[in-house]
This record gives structure tokens, sequence and C-alpha cells, in this order.
């Protein structure tokens, strides 16, 4: 768990074992703080007090320690309240060591008891607090409960309710959010840096970072550490981290493994912050390389430190109040206001080359390695409320907490756009992402506004816009140049790009600076303008630096982004560069691309960022009649019969989704041809028969299928053909649905994002074309709407065909299939054994919308990726 301080605490349940460190523990409290808990002297616990506080049954009562290193430093507990009546309610108390009041540890306990108490169908919390204890009673205010307070004399009355309400995690999401940016603060905002391993040999991991330590010239001492030489570089050296006299904040290790859990023991005696573990020869061994991880995280986290890497390229902070270094590359680039993470050492190294060749100045830089502790979620969190960061980059090869990622991604975009590419989608993986893990990737990536791009290169060229150029207001875009070629390359890159581009402005390749000046002033003034290409290419040696002062000075009234292709220049030439203190290239430097079509494209995926971003962000509306009780005793009862999980029978199914308003065309279940006769007579015709069986669900041949039955007899044949071809003697008689556009709802276990949902329409050339979109759930009311347009084929359900100004009919009533997709999204949140769900098909007319069929698996639940109470992965 993290403190409010961004420092690591141990949370855990309390067991008998605890008696001793429990007695300890309240003997080390203040007599005030004893007063404050116990309303009165209380220096030794009674054994009785002891007992109980020790023995709990982790039901009716529970009790939680948190830990540093191996001492308790705070207790929390709940006992229920068995004789008070109507909802279960239990009496909630908590206590913190002297020495740590104030890191937010009481939160931390209310939180995770508040959890275990609701998983035990306790619905509300009642405290009994000192009137004077003012910070007992802002720990359960600032928790975002709402109370209920009463006074007997000395004595408050608290009682509130443990529901979860959305306040309530907003104010769980604040505080995370806090502390996680405070303990990444802490690594990249060291006082002192001891280099375990340092050598003078600049070829070596200890020399390369030492060295850039010092020629950085971080603003704070920097210790050696090396048993076998007194000093290194010019600066004294230590046997060990022991030995250094003064506080160490961080320690960058670069040492064999085998090495590493002497290092941690001096590291954790010494009291250092933070780890930087440049060693390699981990996770990425095998098993055993595996194990050595976890164990370093563990004993890491059991101190209260935190660890980047294994096998990181190391960390930067360009502020010149900081000026750190503790990276192994050559190349850094200079300041600016640019966030970059990544997981790969060697091509972190590249990374940063590329930027500073660029001319693209960095904030700050983590390079994680394996990634154990330190994440991109984690970077985005700090980012997030850094004042000196305005965008954020990531190369990302794996997502850890994917949900998360998500959710705090969706946050961050709206303030800061995140630019980020994609390596591959699991960490395990030998084989490249498929088509359609890449469109799951696109589509969960623009629903949190995250811009995706495929190559590095390209992520720099999105960097450079953003970074020195405001965003877009639309998708108008105006091209000038000198070169026709050009201009036209640029345009119909625009087209592609989706933006909207009339012919480009052809100046001539006679055009002097004078005239790049009128055009370009003209463009950005112009009211039918959202963004500027400019394109100078030279066709003779000619005075560059007038046509760069003549393409400044024209963009400088604008609030609109212009971009060049300048002499075919790469990244921020000089010429076009506004400089701020200290030199440093700032907002409204103008940057060049090699070609107009990167800059087409680089324009097109930040006006779409722009787009989202001006779209109001939509509330998560749960729909009305919703049975969420029996729905979650339903899948209780079908959990207990098969423990690993297995698909539903289509009934079961049925009475699952009406929990959830979501109905089928009423159909019945036969296995002969007289209760088929009868279950139509019941239904009324027309009707539809229909073949069970894994080979004859929704197939696109309908040999399974026959349709407007009439009569007895065309049943009863009907009945007879299907059984015979399907050979299943059980065959679904069904009310024949109104006619209309067929859709296909789905829920799919995707392996990095969780639960996804997918919307398409139905046809042999849909799927063959893989014209399905994809969210993470659960799905906003807003972004539920947008899923049903989203599908390139979605026109039809407007009645429209691809040949402007031609219908094929009338349009179908949207509203029904994504409150459809709302209901999905409830359930599958609701109930987390749902592994998988298909509604398909799904007949969308003007009159509403038709269900034909449903198919529902269930499962153990997986990994909590981001509900409940907040823990460290």
């Amino acid at each position: 768990m993290l403190a409010s301080d961004g420092g690591v605490v141990r949370l855990r349940p309390i067991t008998p074992d605890d008696a001793a460190a429990m007695q300890e523990f309240h003997a080390s409290l203040s007599d005030r703080t004893r007063y404050l808990r116990y309303f009165g002297p209380y220096p030794r616990m009674t054994p009785k007090d002891l007992y109980r506080t020790t023995h709990v049954d982790y039901h009716d009562r529970v009790g939680l320690a948190i830990e540093l290193g191996e001492v308790i430093i705070a207790v929390g507990r709940y006992e229920l309240l068995s004789d008070r009546e109507g909802p279960r309610a239990a009496e909630v108390a908590f206590v913190v060591a002297d020495a740590h009041q104030g890191r937010g540890l009481g939160s931390i306990l209310l939180e995770h008891l508040a959890g275990a108490a609701a998983e035990n169908d306790i619905a509300t919390f009642v405290a009994e607090v000192l009137a004077e204890n003012n910070t007992m009673v802002t720990v359960f205010r600032d928790a975002g409960y709402q109370m209920q307070r009463s006074r007997d004399g000395s004595v408050l009355h608290l009682e509130f309710a443990i529901d979860p309400t959305e306040a309530l995690l907003s104010v769980r999401d604040s505080r995370e959010r806090a502390s996680e940016a405070r303990s990444v603060g802490n690594l990249l905002h060291p006082r002192s840096i001891a280099v375990i391993g340092a050598t003078p040999s600049a070829g070596r991991v200890g020399g390369a970072v030492l060295a850039n330590l010092l020629s950085g010239v971080f603003q704070g001492p920097v210790f050696p550490v090396n048993p076998n030489r007194s000093s290194v570089r010019g600066v004294r050296a230590y046997n060990t981290v022991r030995d250094i006299p003064d506080e160490v904040d961080l320690a960058v290790v670069a040492v064999p493994s085998a090495e590493i859990p002497s290092v941690l023991d001096d590291c954790m005696a010494k009291g250092v912050k933070g780890l930087v573990v440049l060693t390699a020869g981990f996770s990425e061994t095998g098993p055993a390389g595996y194990a050595a991880e976890r164990d370093l995280v563990a004993a890491v986290r059991g101190h209260g430190m935190r660890v980047v890497g294994p096998s990181a390229l190391g960390i930067a902070n360009t502020d010149p109040a900081i000026s750190l270094n503790a990276t192994l590359a050559s190349v850094m680039p200079g300041r600016g206001r640019v966030g970059f993470f990544c997981q790969s050492g060697p091509l972190g190294a590249a990374i940063l080359g590329e930027a500073a060749a660029r001319r693209l100045g960095l904030s700050t830089f983590v390079s994680a390695g394996n990634r154990a502790d330190v994440s991109g979620n984690d970077l985005l969190q700090y980012w997030d409320s850094d004042p000196d960061t305005d965008v954020v980059l990531l190369y990302l090869e794996t997502f850890g907490n994917p949900r998360k990622f998500s959710r705090i991604a969706r946050r961050v975009a709206r303030t800061k756009p995140i630019v980020a590419v994609s390596s591959g989608r699991n960490a395990t993986r030998t084989t490249p992402p498929s088509s359609l893990e890449r469109s799951v990737e696109r589509d969960l990536f623009a629903q949190a506004g995250i811009i995706q791009v495929d190559t590095i290169s390209e992520l720099f060229d999105c960097a450079m816009l953003l970074a020195y150029q405001p965003l877009p207001a639309g998708p108008r875009l105006a091209v000038i140049g000198n070169s026709a070629a050009l201009g036209w390359l640029a345009v119909d890159a625009a087209r592609g790009a989706e933006l909207d581009v009339r012919d480009p402005v052809d100046l001539g390749p006679q055009a002097g600076p004078e005239d790049f000046h009128v055009a370009v002033a003209s463009a950005v003034v112009s009211a039918q303008v959202d963004a500027v290409i400019v394109i100078f290419a030279p066709p003779v040696p000619t005075a560059v630096p007038a046509y760069a002062e003549a393409i400044r000075s024209g963009a400088e009234s604008a609030a609109k982004p212009v971009l060049t292709t300048f002499v075919a220049d790469h990244g921020m030439p000089n010429l076009l560069a506004t400089r701020g203190t200290g030199g440093v290239v700032g907002s409204g430097s103008i940057p060049s691309y090699p070609d107009p079509e990167r800059a087409a494209r680089a324009l097109g995926r930040v006006q779409r960022y722009a787009q989202w971003r001006d779209t109001p962000v939509s509330a998560t509306r749960r729909p009305a009649g919703l049975d969420t009780e029996r729905a979650r005793n339903l899948v209780e009862q079908w959990m207990v019969r098969s423990p690993e999980g297995d698909w539903l029978g289509d009934l079961e199914a049925v009475e699952l989704l009406e929990c959830y308003g979501i109905g089928i065309v009423e159909f019945r279940e036969v296995r002969d041809a007289a209760a088929a006769e009868a279950a139509a007579a019941d239904l009324g015709y027309p009707v539809a028969a229909k073949a069970t069986g894994e080979l004859w669900r929704n197939r696109s041949d309908l040999n399974g299928v026959r349709l407007d039955l009439w009569r007895p007899s065309a049943v009863q044949r009907a009945y007879a053909d299907l059984a015979e071809v399907s050979g299943n003697a059980v065959v679904h008689i069904q009310r024949m649905a109104t006619k209309g556009v067929g859709c296909v709802l789905r829920v799919q276990d995707d392996p990095s994002f969780g639960s996804v949902i997918s919307f398409g329409l139905s046809g042999t050339i849909i799927d063959l074309l893989g014209d399905r979109v994809y969210r993470a759930l659960p799905l906003s009311e807003g972004e539920s709407i947008a899923l049903i347009d989203a599908p390139r084929a979605a026109p039809l359900l407007d009645g429209r065909a691809g040949v402007s100004g031609r219908t094929i009919g009338e349009p179908v009533d949207k509203s029904y299939l994504s409150e459809l997709a709302q209901r999905i999204s409830a359930l599958c949140d609701d109930l987390p054994e749902v592994r998988e769900l298909a509604i398909e098909p799904i007949l969308a007319s003007p009159e509403g919308a038709a269900v034909l069929y449903g198919r529902v698996r269930i499962g153990p639940e997986p990994n909590h990726f981001d509900i409940g109470p907040r823990r460290l992965g």
C-alpha cells in the first residue's frame, strides 16, 4: 500500500500470532493517543482484549494491521453489532502509531475494512469518537462518507453507509492519485544519490550512470559505493551504503544480480527511500529470475521503498533545480515539457537519442525495464499533477493493470495529451498480435483519448506538434507551399487522415519571403481554417533565414497549429524555434517534417484527439428494472454446480438476461414433433424452428433454421428435418420477430484489457471485413451511443447506403441498441463471473430491437483489475 507521503507500507490481516507484537505496539503509543482511542488511561492491553483483538473470524469480526518492515504501525478492526435490528451494522475503530500519524494510514484501514464489511453483507459502520478527537472525525469525513452524527456528552456517535457511491469512489481515486504521484515524485526529486557498483570505466553500467550524474551536474551529493576503491572519478567512495555519513534518498544499483540481496539489506538499514535497479538477470531470464524479482520487490516494499526496474535504463529529471540524469543513455535531450515512459532499456536509449536529434525537450524520463514495481500507471498519476509536464509519451510492452490504465488515461487525457505506441499485447506471447487484437487495442485507446501510433517516428511526429503548437479547433486545413507536387501530396495525405482540406495554395517556385508571410498570416486569421501546413522547398539554393522569419512572423498571431516541411528538416529547426528562459525551445515554435505526408498524418491524429477532448464527459447510467440480487443468486447456484465454469443452458441464459431487462423473443424448447406443434399453437403463428447444438448456432447458411411456419404440418415437418440433420432431438420453436437489420453484441475476455464489449452488423461479409468496434467496460451513456454509430456499416442502421443521397429503408431506432449495450455493461460489471456473452442476432427496426438468441459463459471471477480498495499490484 502507498501512504499519503508516497512511502510503501504493508497491510495484512491480524492473526493469533500477533499477540506479542500487538502488546508492543500498544505500549509504544503515547498517553494522548491511547486516551483518544480508549477514552481513558489504558497503559497495557488486558489478556481478554488482546485475545479478542488477535482472534477474529474474518466475517463478523475483522482486524487489519499495517506494518513497516516487521513492526506494526497501525491497527484497525470492526465488530458486528449483533443486538442491533435492521441491516447488519458493525462498530469500527483504528489507531495509528504517533510517529506515523498524518500519513493517511487511518484512511487506508477504513477503506479496506469497509471493503471486507461489504463482502460480508455489512451495510453500516458505527463509530464512537471523543468530540475532541478532530483527527478521527476528519478521517471519516474525508473518506467521502455521508455521516449521521449525534452527541452524548463528550462522545460523538457516527453512522454511515459503506456502499460505494460515486462521491466515495471519487475520494478514493483522488487519494490514490496523490499517493502514487508523491511516490514517483520522491524518486524523481532526490536530494542525494548513492551509486552502488560505481566504477571509473564509462563502458560499464556503474561507470556510465556515475559519469552521467556528475556531468549532468546533479544538484545534490553523489556517493559512489565500491569496496575496492577509495574514490571513483575523483569522488570519495564508500564500502557500503551503510558507511555513507549523510542521508541517502535514492540508490542506483549496478551490481550483479547475485549481490542484490546484500545491497538491499544495506539500503534498508540506511533508510534509503527508493531504488533504481539497472542490473539485468531477473524475470527476463526465466522462472528462477522471476522468483528473484518477486523477492526483490517484496523486500523493497516491506521496508517502505519503491523500485524502478530491474533491467532499467534509468530515470531523469531535467528541472535545473534537480538536474538528474541517472540513466545509461549517451545522449539526454534538453529541458522541455514532455514526460516519457518506456520499458525497454536499449529502446529507451534510442528514444532519447531521437528526441535529442529532433530537439524535443523532456521534463522527466523513466525507463522501468521489467516494471516489477513502478509502472506506466504510476507515471501517469505523477504527470497528471506535474506542472512541468504538458504532454505524455508512452512506449508500452505490457499493460499491467489494464482497467486502471484505462481509467487513469481517460482522466489525464482530458487535460494532457497522451501518445502511445504499443509493441505487444502480452508479455508472454511469442507471436505478433493479430489484426483482431490490434483492432481491440486501437478502439480501447481511442475510447480513453489516447493517441495511438504504430512507430517511434509517428510518436515523435505527434509529440513535436503537441509540445509546441495549440490543438486544432476543427478538421479544416490549409496547405501553402512553393511546390505543387508536395502540396498535392499533403492534400491526399490529409484527406486520408480525415481532414477537411481544399486545393493547396501554390505560391510557385519564385515565391519570396513576403509571399509566404502574407499567405500564412491570411490563413491563420481565416475563420475557415483550423490548421496550416506550410511547405518550403526551394528549387535552388537561397537565403533560408528570411523565409523562416517570414513563416514564423506570419504565424505569430495564430491560436491555430502551424506545421512545416521546411527544407525537409526533421524536428525543430533553430530558425523556426521560439526560445524561452535559458534558451529552452518554447510554445509557438514551428515543427518541421521530412515530408508533408507525415505532417498531415500527425495533424489528423491530433485533430481526432482534440475532437475527443471537446466531447462532454458522459456519466455511467444504470438502466431501470435491474434485478441484481436475483442475478447474483442464480450465478452463485450455477457456480456451485460448475466451479470451473461453463456455458449456461439456453433457458438459463434467458433467465439471467431477463434480470437485466434483456428479453429474448419467446421460444419453447421441444423434444418431439407433437411438443413442437403444441409450442407453436401456444406462441401463435407464424413461428420459426431452430436446430440446437454448437454447430448450428447462428449459421450464415440458415441450414439449421426454418422460418415463417404458418401451419401445424409445417411445424411438424420442420421439427423432423432439423432433428435429423442436427442429430439432436432438442429444437427451439420461436415466435417470428419483426424483420430488421441484423446486429451483434458480444462481451469477451481480452488478455490485456479484461472484459471488452463489441458491436457490429450481422453477416458473413461483415465478419470477413472485421467490421467490429470494441469498448472497455463499463460503458457510459455517451459511449454506448457512440458504440452503435462506430462500425463502418453503421449507415445501414440509418437507412443509408454508401452512395451519397441513396436510401435503402427506414432508419432503425438506435436508442434500443444503445440501451441494450448499457444493460449488458451493467450485467458484466455487477457479475464478474460472466466471462463471455453473445447477443445475436438482434433485429433492429424502426419499432425497436428484437433479440433472437443469447449465450452466456460463466467462470471463476478473475483478478479484480481495478475495483475495491487500492493495493499495489
